[in-house]
Formats: structure tokens, C-alpha cells, sequence
């Protein structure tokens, strides 16, 4: 009897792989397909829930964790074919092995991102928000596990049930928070910088707390159990500490700059992960503190660290993390919570929570002297819960520490306060919108006072576009006698769902933040000592900066920081990049719709720079340069603005400036005849090129300045005439000229951003080897509201003090 009874509790062991379904095999029967299932099954319902809840801006985790819940016994659970089908108990030990092995690889991508040094820097009012933060709802927890103890969680072992209570409720997820910030773009405000250096402290000592919780939930009945179990974790830290830091600053040395990684570092890395996750479960803590501790250990200087992080993030975070949300929500029966008791305790539990979290980090905000507004969203903000919640509850309901009930109370309260995050932020902290500064007057390079002080936003995406960017920069400088040139250089980084990505704005920063990702620092050293140089040996007021934003809404910070800066010019990279064969290659398609936007909502003037690498792909220094800058005028505002612009490169010495002017020939002016001209604004226009053009024919015997006037009859005269000029450095021409001439090019545009002109210059069939800057002049009809809809701020760069636009 006893032998019928163990074959009936414990289910045949299923194998690997089916014979296939031709062989009468039912793949759901064998543990590879029904995990192939399974993953695929999970990844999908996920995607598509977080893009249902997008509009909302609401972080993934919440869709994973109601993904999983979904998936598990509360909704199609309950259907019990699905559930035996699908997620048959045979099944559960594959999943979970999954998920942990997911979980730990995430755990240490999380330990990688973690910088110990900077960690140490914490300001006194962050480190005051952070403790108070995790004590108050600490001690709420333990009071609400006394509750819990006499009603629903009867017969639990006291101690580790009070301290999984207490660190429940009182965790941050920093993950989560930073993405939530960087959604809102609060990363680079001040509340978004004291949440994250609050939430960096809370988190070490949230995993503090939990090392704590896991020995004293040892099933072991002596009280020296538990004490063996924190001594030997402590020796285990001790010996890593010890023995790990030099081999890996050994292979990081190993690994120069701008050379692929060894696969073997890598393996060895990625083995030295799993043998301390090893150790930890031997000893009795949890696998996932060896995989957090060889992260936090791994150096963070030089590429060794960041190609850790882009071998492992993608296939860890996009395939095996949902497998640990699905884990979680088969063991959530939201049935569980029945009766008004159980409702009660729900809200008892979410009140508490958020009383102790939120009302802990106002407080002492408040003594520290932040304003109410701020210190309720940081409040708010601290209350993010997410994975790190969800790995407290799991393990806790594995070492029997939290019942059924208990675990999908504090699922649900995970879900609430993380979900209420977003619009309470955004209906509580509204930061003092900036409004259009008073002497923003110049929008425009074509302006009354050509003394004037000249301000560039210049853009870029990698350090290829720096030299031809710096060459231009060069140009622009105009005579001594100027105010001077002023030059934003913004460096465009995207955030993608990649965790590592959210963190990529601290490594901009040099004021110590926790969390401080140094993975691809390398790069940004790069570009300030690029700037820098330039700065000192020209002269020229230039500060790097950084923003980081999704591809949805770049443009948004792009036009916002040109209005801080009162910039009168936009200068951003075509999205086509020249390939050694002289032809040109997308280098991201997404790019050009970032172009696209700007054009449509910039506060100034804009330029789309077709970099053929101007002056060289180096750096040419004041006293070497030798370039011709050719304008092709045909008439109307965008025309005039890039006339004004190549006017103030004439003034460089080392620049020689060509005018083009295409005038219509008789024929075209006898067409023009028969067409009503009474249009008011092209008479207009005509008459301000006029005056424009004449200032540059009477200067036309100077050096550096020749005007041409060149009558056409036709587009085919047009690129006739353009091939003459193909030998120089620069064309500067303008997005929509106007004019009889500029209606003969009827020639579809293949790139609208460029207009007709620019098509010309960048098709396959126009051969030269000139650099290409289209120019669109700002006429006040595209005035930015960005202003009022973005609180953005830019990262700047390289002063000490960090100073945010």
C-alpha cells in the first residue's frame, strides 16, 4: 500500500525529447518541447501586455508579473486541462531550474552595474532618505506579521516570518525605479538623483536583510544552525573579496580598448558565477547571493565589464527572466483571498506599506529641508516595488516561511504600489516649467547684428561623427571682432528596454552617484577630452552633453535643450553614413525620423549634416585649414539662412567661400509670364533675396568670397552646373528653396529632410566627395512646445559640479 501511494504522489519523470508526433508521441508529454512551449507562450503574452499597458508608462515588470498570474491558477489555471497540458506538475522542476538559472545571471548583471566606490559617496540627505525608508515600514512589517499570525498565517515560524514581513515591505526596486524615472525623464533632476542614490542604499541592505531572513529559515531546530549559516556566508564574502578582485583585474588588463574580449574570460566568468552560486546553496543562503556578489566585484573599468553585460543581458532578460515571473504566478492563487477578512488584510497590508515607505521618506525629506512637492514623490518613488520583491516572496514561500494566502496578498500589494508609482509622480511633481526665456531672440544665423554671439546645438551619435563635428565647429568661429561661438555638443544615447541601458546617464555624471555605470566610460572620456582640447586651443566655449531618451520621444529633449541654450542653429547627423566606396549606408533608420521631428517642432534654426568627412577624419587645427565651401542659392528663407551661415565661414582664414546664385533664363522667365504672379509672399521673399545677394556681390572682390550667376533653362543645367563645384569640401545649401529656378526640380525627393537640393547632392548618381549641410531657417511657425510637456534635463559635461540645463 505505502509503494501505490508514493508511485501515485510522485509523477514518472518525463525525458528530454518525443519520437514526434508521427510516431504517436504527444510532445507534451517530453520536457523540451512543453519548455519550448512554455518560453514561447510566456515571452508572447508579456510583450503584448506591455504594450497594452505602454500608454499607461508603465514599467515591463508589471506586465511579467501579471503575465505570470495569468498563466497560473487565477485565471487559466483554472481551466484544469490547461494547466495539466501546459504546466503539468512533472513539468514544475524543469521550469523552475529555468527560471533560477535566468534569475541568477540577472542578479549578477545587477552586481555588475553596482559600483562600491561611488556607492560610498552617498550624500548625508540621500543615506538620511534611504534609512528611513527602510526602517519605518521595516517595523510596520514586523507589526503587520503579528496581525497576519493570528488570522491567515497560522502556525509559521515566528522569527523569519517577522524579518521576510519586515524586508516585504520595506524594499525598493532599483531596477524599477530607474526605469520609471528615465520613462518620466526625472533620471537627471535632482528628485531623480536623490531616488537613486536612496534606492542604492536600499537595495545592498534590502539583500542585507534577506541573507538574514533565508539562515534564520533554516529548517535546522538548534539557533546555531542559523548562526553557522550567517558565519560561513560572512567567510565566503571574505574569501571572494579576497581572492576574486585581482584575477579579474588580471583578464580586464588583458582586454585593451577597442579589441574584442577573449571567449575564454568570458566562460571563465560566467563558471566562476555559477560555482559561487554553488556555494551559497551549500551553505544555505540562496544561489542568487553568489551570483550578486561576484558582480559587485567584477571591476568596472575597461570593456571587459560592459561585454559581460552584452553577451548575457539580452538572452538572460529577454528569454529566462519571464520564466521566473510564470514560476511565480503558478504558485498565486488569488482564490486564496477570500472572505472579508482577507480583503481586509489586502488593504491593511498596501496601507501599510505605503504609510511606512512614503510617509518615513517625507519626513525626514522635509527636515532636510526639500520641498513638499518633492519629497511626496520621492515618497511615492521609494514605494516601487518589482523583482526584488517578488524573489523575497518566492523564496520565502519555498523555505515555507509565507502560505498560499500570504504570498498572493503580498503579490498583489507588489503589483499596487508599483502600478500607482507613474501617476501619482506625474500628477504630484510637476517641475517649474521653464518658460520661453525672454531673450531668446536669436532662432536663426540670419540675423540684424551679425556680431551677435553665435550658439550651435550641435548632435551626434558615436565618436565617428566627432572630428567632421569639430571641423565644422572650426569653421563656424567667425572673426575676433564677434561676441564668439557657442557649442552644445550633445551626444544622443538610446534608452532601450535594456536594464543596463536605463543606468547609462550616471556614467555622464562625476559627482559620485551610486550606481554609477562606468561600462562603456571609456567612451565618454573619449569624447570630453575631445572637446576639451579643442576648447582650450580654440578658444570656443563648447560643453559636451549627454541625453538619453527613447527613439519615440528624442527629439523632445533635443529641441527642449536647444531652447534652454537660446540655440540659433540645430546641427544633426544624416542617418546615412559614407561607406569606403564613397556610397552611403544607413547607419540606423530610426535616426532619420528623429530628423524628421525635430524638423517639424525645433525652437531655431536646423541643420542635417551628410558627413563625407569634412576637413579629414581627423581634427585639422586652425593654422591647416584648407577648405572651399560652395552655397547654391536659388532663393527664399532656408536659402538665406544658409548663405548667413556660409558667410560666417568665409571669415575663417583658412576657408574660401563659393555663391552660386541660379538665376531663370529668359525661356524660364517667359514660362513665368503666363503664371500669376500676385502671390505676396514670394514677391516678398524675392525681394528679400535681392537685398540679401547685394551685400555679397559688392563683397565679391574679396579673397575668401566668390559670387556666381549662372542663368538656367532646366533641372538637367542645374546638376550640370552643381558637378562643376563637385571638388569642393562643403555644400551648404537650403532644405526648400523657392524661385522659378527651384520649381524645375520636380524630381521626387528620395529623403523630404534633405529637399530637393540635398536629394541631388546625396544621390548615387551625383559623384563627389563634399560634405553635405542641409539648412532649414527657423520661421516661427514651428515654435516648440516642448518646453511645457518635457522636464527633461541634459546631462552636461566635464565639470565637476555636473551642472544640469
Amino acid at each position: 500500500m505505502a509503494s501505490n501511494a508514493t508511485a501515485a504522489s510522485c509523477p514518472k519523470p518525463m525525458k528530454a525529447t518525443s519520437n514526434g508526433v508521427f510516431q504517436g508521441d504527444n510532445p507534451l508529454d517530453y520536457s523540451l518541447p512543453l519548455a519550448i512551449i512554455q518560453i514561447v507562450l510566456v515571452i508572447v503574452l508579456t510583450r503584448i501586455l506591455a504594450l497594452l499597458l505602454r500608454p499607461l508608462r508603465q514599467p515591463r515588470v508589471i506586465a511579467e508579473i501579471v503575465g505570470g498570474i495569468l498563466l497560473g491558477p487565477s485565471a487559466l489555471g483554472r481551466n484544469t486541462h490547461y494547466l495539466n497540458s501546459i504546466f503539468p506538475a512533472r513539468s514544475l522542476t524543469v521550469l523552475d531550474t529555468l527560471a533560477n538559472l535566468g534569475l541568477l545571471f540577472f542578479l549578477f548583471l545587477v552586481g555588475l552595474e553596482l559600483d562600491l566606490k561611488s556607492l560610498r559617496q552617498t550624500g548625508n540627505k540621500a543615506l538620511s532618505i534611504a534609512v528611513a525608508g527602510i526602517s519605518l515600514p521595516f517595523v510596520l512589517g514586523i507589526g503587520v506579521s503579528f496581525v497576519l499570525r493570528k488570522t491567515i498565517s497560522e502556525g509559521v515560524k515566528e522569527a523569519p516570518f517577522l524579518v521576510f514581513m519586515g524586508v516585504a515591505l520595506s524594499i525598493t526596486a532599483f531596477p524599477v525605479l530607474a526605469r520609471i524615472l528615465a520613462e518620466l525623464k526625472l533620471l537627471t533632476t535632482d528628485v531623480g538623483r536623490m531616488a537613486m542614490s536612496a534606492a542604492a542604499v536600499n537595495d545592498v541592505a534590502a539583500w542585507i536583510l534577506l541573507a538574514l531572513a533565508i539562515a534564520l529559515s533554516g529548517t535546522g531546530h538548534s539557533p546555531l544552525t542559523s548562526l553557522w549559516v550567517l558565519l560561513s556566508g560572512a567567510g565566503f564574502i571574505i574569501c571572494c573579496v579576497a581572492i576574486i578582485p585581482p584575477v579579474f583585474k588580471w583578464m580586464t588588463h588583458r582586454c585593451p580598448q577597442g579589441e574584442p574580449v577573449n571567449e575564454m574570460y568570458v566562460c571563465a566568468t560566467l563558471a566562476t558565477v555559477l560555482a559561487a552560486g554553488f556555494c551559497t546553496d551549500s551553505i544555505g543562503i540562496h544561489a542568487l547571493f553568489g551570483a550578486f556578489v561576484i558582480g559587485i566585484l567584477v571591476p568596472k573599468e575597461g570593456p571587459f565589464a560592459g561585454a559581460l553585460v552584452e553577451k548575457v543581458e539580452d538572452l538572460v532578460s529577454g528569454l529566462f527572466l519571464p520564466l521566473y515571473f510564470v514560476s511565480s504566478g503558478l504558485k498565486t492563487n488569488i482564490a486564496t483571498i477570500h472572505g472579508a477578512q482577507s480583503w481586509g488584510l489586502l488593504v491593511l497590508i498596501i496601507s501599510t506599506a505605503c504609510f511606512g515607505k512614503i510617509v518615513g521618506t517625507v519626513v525626514v525629506s522635509l527636515l532636510c529641508k526639500i520641498p513638499i512637492r518633492e519629497a511626496i514623490t520621492l515618497g511615492f518613488l521609494m514605494n516601487t516595488k518589482g523583482l526584488v520583491e517578488l524573489i523575497v516572496l518566492n523564496i520565502g514561500k519555498d523555505r515555507k516561511v509565507l502560505n498560499d494566502q500570504t504570498f498572493a496578498v503580498c503579490v498583489l500589494m507588489a503589483i499596487f504600489t508599483t502600478f500607482i508609482t507613474t501617476p501619482i509622480v506625474i500628477a504630484v511633481y510637476k517641475p517649474a516649467k521653464q518658460a520661453i526665456i525672454a531673450d531668446y531672440k536669436h532662432r536663426t544665423i540670419e540675423r540684424k547684428d551679425p556680431d551677435t554671439q553665435l550658439r550651435i546645438l550641435s548632435c551626434f551619435h558615436s565618436t565617428w561623427n566627432i572630428p567632421t563635428l569639430i571641423n565644422l565647429i572650426e569653421a563656424s568661429r567667425g572673426t575676433e571682432k564677434r561676441q564668439g561661438l557657442c557649442v552644445y555638443a550633445l551626444h544622443l544615447m538610446e534608452l532601450s528596454e535594456r536594464t543596463s541601458a536605463i543606468l547609462m546617464v550616471h556614467k555622464a555624471r562625476k559627482n559620485g552617484l551610486p550606481f554609477w555605470n562606468k561600462l562603456r566610460q571609456s567612451d565618454t572620456n573619449q569624447v570630453v577630452v575631445a572637446f576639451e582640447a579643442f576648447r582650450q586651443l580654440n578658444r570656443v566655449f563648447i560643453r559636451p552633453m549627454t541625453a538619453i531618451s527613447a527613439m519615440h520621444d528624442m527629439h523632445e529633449d533635443i529641441c527642449t535643450s536647444a531652447e534652454r541654450k537660446r540655440a540659433a542653429m540645430i546641427i544633426l547627423p544624416f542617418h546615412k553614413h559614407q561607406r569606403l566606396d564613397g556610397t552611403l549606408e544607413t547607419t540606423r533608420n530610426e535616426f532619420r525620423w528623429v530628423n524628421k521631428r525635430v524638423l517639424e517642432h525645433s525652437p531655431c534654426s536646423v541643420g542635417i549634416l551628410v558627413d563625407r568627412g569634412f576637413g579629414g577624419g581627423t581634427h585639422v587645427s586652425a593654422s591647416n585649414v584648407s577648405s572651399t565651401v560652395t552655397v547654391l542659392f536659388f532663393g527664399g528663407h532656408d536659402d538665406r539662412e544658409a548663405l548667413a551661415y556660409g558667410a560666417r565661414m568665409a571669415e575663417h582664414p583658412g576657408i574660401s567661400l563659393i555663391i552660386v546664385h541660379f538665376i531663370p533664363s529668359n525661356d524660364i522667365m517667359g514660362q513665368m509670364v503666363k503664371v500669376d504672379i500676385t502671390d505676396e509672399s514670394s514677391i516678398s521673399s524675392e525681394s528679400a533675396d535681392k537685398t540679401f545677394l547685394a551685400s555679397f556681390k559688392k563683397s565679391s572682390d574679396n579673397n575668401s568670397i566668390k559670387f556666381e550667376e549662372r542663368p538656367v533653362n532646366s533641372a538637367k543645367e542645374i546638376v550640370e552646373i552643381v558637378k562643376e563645384f563637385s571638388r569642393c569640401n562643403l555644400f551648404v545649401v537650403g532644405r526648400m528653396p523657392v524661385g522659378p529656378v527651384a520649381a524645375a526640380l520636380t524630381e521626387k525627393a528620395e529623403y523630404p529632410e534633405l529637399g530637393p537640393v540635398g536629394n541631388l547632392l546625396t544621390s548615387n548618381g551625383f559623384t563627389t566627395s563634399a560634405s553635405v549641410l542641409v539648412v532649414q531657417q527657423y520661421n516661427g511657425s514651428t515654435t516648440s512646445q516642448l518646453s511645457s510637456s518635457s522636464s527633461t534635463k541634459i546631462v552636461e559635461l566635464p565639470e565637476d559640479d555636473s551642472e544640469t540645463g
